[in-house]
């Protein structure tokens, strides 16, 4: 970790020990160094730092590209290696970004339902996640989040000391759709997309809350 991301990492690390009651599981399921896709539901604001301050290592994350214009936001996502995305969450740009992040070894955090659940339970998956798990050769690791929409989900303005955990699943396997999209149609392509993306959220899916008291280390 960079300082800037250091100092952001520790600090998020205290709010969500102290304020959230944070649990984590199964953190030793993402691997420590090389390139990895940790994909999540997405429930509140601070989901991003919450799952990056469980983990021993640093994430890239996306963030709208209006956020980078902004001298102070900029400066720090720019430091912390962040990749600028259109509001749709994609572009030809913010995918060569991801591909080069990957490629350097770098550990990715997406969200595939690519806006905040209103209702806290599992939305639908845009295709762009299957693309860049398709045309990559990354792990995948589903990831879930439990209890953070009670704790600070849209229909909050403030954030509320809720209990709240993060899950990480093992690595899923998408070698059988990766060697077909290498051979297949453009048209059989674009539905491997969204087949992928929906194997993904069916992961997510599976992720089931833990019982033990396991506490944010």
């Amino acid at each position: 970790m960079n300082l800037s991301y250091l100092v952001a990492w520790t600090s998020f690390r205290a709010l969500c020990r102290f304020y959230f009651r944070a649990r984590i599981y199964h953190r030793d399921r993402v691997p420590l160094n090389g390139p990895v896709i940790l994909a999540s539901n997405h429930v509140s604001f601070i989901d991003p730092p919450f799952i990056g301050s469980s983990l021993p290592r640093q994430l890239c994350y996306l963030a709208r590209e209006s956020l980078f214009r902004h001298p102070m936001s900029g400066m720090i996502l720019r430091s912390w290696n962040s990749i600028p995305v259109d509001r749709d969450g994609g572009g030809g740009k913010g995918l060569r970004a991801i591909f080069d992040r990957l490629l350097a070894g770098n550990a990715i955090l997406i969200f595939p339902e690519g806006t905040r659940s209103h209702d806290g339970q599992i939305q639908t998956a845009r295709a762009g996640i299957g693309l860049v798990i398709l045309k990559s050769t990354a792990p995948v690791v589903p990831v879930r989040l439990f209890g953070m929409f009670e704790a600070y989900g849209r229909h909050l303005t403030i954030p509320r000391p809720k209990t709240a955990a993060v899950k990480f699943g093992r690595p899923m396997d998408f070698t059988a759709l990766r060697a077909e999209a290498k051979t297949c149609t453009k048209e059989r392509l674009k539905q491997l997309y969204q087949v992928a993306a929906d194997e993904l959220m069916r992961g997510i899916g599976r992720l089931e809350p833990c019982e033990d008291k396991t506490e944010f280390p």
